[in-house]
């Protein structure tokens, strides 16, 4: 099992990039995940394992609330647990920080997804049809972290 979750900085962009690639084919640049790693506002957890990222969350924190950005977890370690970790780590930093709820998008076809977040309590609180480049709706979810 991997170590407790760490707070990503600019020294992981590298594994930060390459998770991304494993896992959402390059959601983001390095320009953009330069900025994800040295802004403080948005912070970042990982887990690593042997010397390599295993997963990862990132949010951005607006006023008293949490908007996560991204949560990935290498496709060789999923169902062991490792988002579950990665985001309530996030979810938990983010309370200390201040914020007071959390809420994030996720496609309506990502059933993996969907059941993480129903396990931590988040709730569907809306949706934007057609939202992804595929077609997908984006389910809205929100959780109050108090």
């Amino acid at each position: 099992m991997p170590a407790e979750p760490a707070p990503l900085g600019v020294a992981d962009l590298e594994a930060c990039l390459a998770l991304d690639g494993r896992c959402l084919n390059g959601l983001w640049s390095r320009r953009q995940w330069r900025t994800e790693l040295t802004d403080p506002q948005r912070p970042g957890l990982g887990l690593w394992q042997d010397g390599r990222l295993q997963a990862m969350a990132c949010g951005w924190l607006v006023l008293d609330e949490l908007h996560i950005t991204l949560v990935a977890v290498d496709p060789d370690a999923r169902r062991r647990g490792l988002g579950s970790l990665v985001l309530r780590g996030l979810l938990e930093s983010a309370a200390d920080r201040g914020a007071e709820r959390a809420t994030l998008e996720v496609a309506s076809t990502n059933i993996a997804a969907l059941a993480l977040y129903r396990r931590l309590g988040f709730r569907e609180a809306g949706r934007r049809p057609s939202y992804y480049r595929n077609g997908d709706d984006a389910l809205i979810h929100w959780l109050r972290l108090s």
